[in-house]
C-alpha cells in the first residue's frame, strides 16, 4: 500500500482554476495533491535580442518557491542575490517544453513569459508548472487571437508531465514527497497529447534501473498525463466558453 493508500496507477486529485491572476493575460492555480503552483502568461510586444527582425517570437518561464511552501522557510534567492542550480534547471525545463508545443513563426514578435510561483510543495513541482503553465499560456494566447492581434492560435498540441518512480511498492504515478524522499528511483515525463516525447528526466538512486522497469514507468506516465489533457481541455473550455 502506497502511504497515501492510492493505487499504483492513480494520480492525486487535479484541480485547475483559472482567472486567478487578475491582470495576467492568461493564469492557472494548478493543485495536484498537496502541491499548488500559480502559473501566469504575460505578454509584451518585443523579443530577446538575439531574435530582433527575424519575424519570431518567444517563450520563456520562470520558476520559484515561497519560503514557506516546504516544510520548513526557505530563504528568498532575491535575497541571496541569485538563483539556485535547481531553480534555473527547472524554469529552463518549463520554457523548453512550452516551445516545443508553440509556433513561435506564427507568434511574431511577441514574448511570453510563463511565472510559475510554488504556495505550497509536495512533489511534483515542476510537472504540476509545466501542466499548469499550458493553461495558462493557451488563454493568453486565445486572447490576443479574440483580439485579432493573432490570426490563429499559434499551439501546435498540449504538454503536459507527470513524475513517476521506483519504490519498494514497485513502480508507481505521480510521486508525493513522502514517495519521492525514498524511491530508489525517481523520472519525470514530458509527453505531449499526441504522443512526442519533450523530455524525459530519470534517476536512479540506489542502483540502475533496468529497460523493463523503464517502460512501465512510461506506461504509467502516459496513462497520468492522459488524464491531465483532459482537465486542461475542460478547463480551457469551460473558461473561454463563459
Amino acid at each position: 500500500m502506497r502511504p497515501s493508500g492510492r493505487a499504483a496507477d492513480a494520480m492525486r486529485p487535479v484541480t485547475i482554476e483559472t482567472g486567478f491572476s487578475h491582470h495576467a493575460e492568461g493564469s492557472a492555480l494548478i493543485r495536484v495533491g498537496g502541491t499548488e503552483v500559480l502559473c501566469t502568461a504575460s505578454v509584451e510586444q518585443r523579443v530577446p535580442p538575439f531574435l530582433r527582425g527575424k519575424g519570431t517570437g518567444w517563450v520563456t518561464a520562470e520558476y520559484g518557491m515561497l519560503p514557506r511552501a516546504t516544510h520548513t522557510r526557505g530563504n528568498r534567492e532575491a535575497a541571496k542575490g541569485k538563483q539556485s542550480g535547481r531553480t534555473q534547471e527547472i524554469q529552463r525545463l518549463i520554457g523548453r517544453s512550452l516551445r516545443a508545443v508553440t509556433d513561435l513563426k506564427a507568434l511574431g514578435e511577441m514574448s511570453i513569459t510563463l511565472d510559475c510561483d510554488v504556495l505550497n510543495a509536495d512533489g511534483g513541482t515542476r510537472c504540476a508548472s509545466i501542466t499548469g503553465a499550458w493553461v495558462a499560456l493557451r488563454l493568453a494566447l486565445g486572447k490576443l487571437h479574440a483580439q485579432r492581434v493573432l490570426s490563429s492560435i499559434p499551439l501546435t498540441g498540449q504538454v503536459a508531465a507527470v513524475s513517476c518512480g521506483l519504490t519498494t511498492e514497485g513502480a508507481v504515478l505521480d510521486l508525493d514527497y513522502v514517495e519521492d524522499s525514498s524511491a530508489v528511483a525517481d523520472t519525470n515525463f514530458v509527453l505531449t497529447a499526441a504522443g512526442g516525447i519533450v523530455e524525459i528526466q530519470g534517476t536512479a538512486e540506489e542502483k540502475p534501473f533496468s529497460e523493463e522497469e523503464f517502460f512501465k514507468l512510461l506506461a504509467l506516465a502516459k496513462k497520468g498525463t492522459q488524464e491531465l489533457f483532459a482537465a486542461q481541455d475542460a478547463v480551457v473550455r469551460a473558461t473561454e466558453g463563459a
